[in-house]
């Protein structure tokens, strides 16, 4: 009978600890699958991040949610000595220029104690100020990015943050690698809706394209505060018009006397409507890992004073 129970008191031990060591690995797995990046919120309204090529160069990276792929500025390149380059292809801004670009198919692109393999990068001529190249939310394919504005923290993660349940959740669309909301504008008279790309490498608050500039005649509806030349990551210059928006409604958020920017006399070349990083560092920002929804909370930048145009 005392070996009977022995025997037994041995395998209820026995399925004990190997309970404890699956949940453990369990525990260990599921945090091995959250890390934080820090990141620097530069004075052009950009989410820099410390990063490093094939274990050799370092450079500073923007991370820009339109933004399909890794990218190297010119200038970076020739500091460096680790990028080999293959060929060369043609490419699109979003200026709406084609550009020859060289690219390099195999790369270890490490962030933090997180690592890349096999990463292609390509060659542009233009990055935000004081970063020497980008990159996009692919780095993160069917993960949860978390942007903390008031930490300068990035949480990548495979669940929703708890904390997302306080924010303003809207319906989001990922199409050609670039991801939409849309929010309301109150011209004159009228509030219009319209689909916004979410554009953190575009320093300013608002870019409207040229079909809604036009068809809403913007130039005479807005009260225009001043012209400026841009330009894209290839060079091509545009000059925008600077005006001031009544308010923007995203969700239950509304902001007002937003600057806003447009094209006039442009037609086609500047196609989609843009919100930038100047609105952007205003909320803290929860992406889904399918993309389908973007949750915003405004942060303690939001009644910051909008730059003089």
């Amino acid at each position: 009978m005392k070996t009977l129970i022995s025997k037994n008191a041995l395998q209820l031990l026995l399925t004990l600890c190997i309970w404890v060591i699956y949940n453990n690995q369990v525990i260990a797995q599921s945090s091995a699958k959250t890390y934080s990046i820090p990141f620097k919120l530069t004075s052009q309204n950009n989410i820099a991040i410390r990063a490093l090529i094939n274990g050799q160069d370092t450079v500073s990276l923007m991370f820009h949610t339109a933004a399909n792929s890794l990218t190297l500025t010119t200038e970076a390149i020739s500091k460096m000595k680790s990028p080999r380059f293959e060929g060369a292809d043609t490419v699109k801004s979003w200026g709406g220029g084609e550009n020859s670009s060289r690219y390099s198919k195999n790369n270890l692109l490490q962030i933090g104690k997180k690592k890349w393999d096999h990463i292609p990068l390509w060659e542009n001529l233009n990055s935000g100020p004081g970063t020497g190249g980008k990159f996009g939310p692919e780095l993160f394919e069917g993960q949860f990015i978390d942007i903390d504005f008031d930490k300068k923290i990035m949480t990548i993660s495979n669940d929703l943050p708890a904390k997302a349940k306080a924010y303003t959740k809207l319906e989001a669309e990922y199409k050609d690698d670039m991801l939409f909301i849309n929010a309301g504008c109150e011209i004159g008279t009228e509030q219009l809706s319209l689909p916004f790309l979410i554009h953190s490498g575009y320093a300013g608050a608002v870019l409207f394209d040229d079909t809604f500039t036009n068809n809403n005649q913007l130039d005479q509806k807005l009260k225009i505060v001043s012209e400026k030349n841009l330009k894209d990551s290839f060079g091509n210059v545009l000059t925008v018009k600077r005006a001031v928006l009544p308010a923007l409604i995203m969700g239950e958020n509304k902001l007002n006397e937003v600057p806003a920017g447009f094209f006039k006399g442009a037609i086609g070349r500047q196609k989609m409507s843009i919100i930038g990083g100047e609105l952007l560092k205003r909320f803290n920002i929860v992406i889904s890992a399918d993309r389908k929804v973007v949750y915003l909370k405004p942060n303690g930048l939001f009644n910051l004073p909008y730059p003089a145009s």
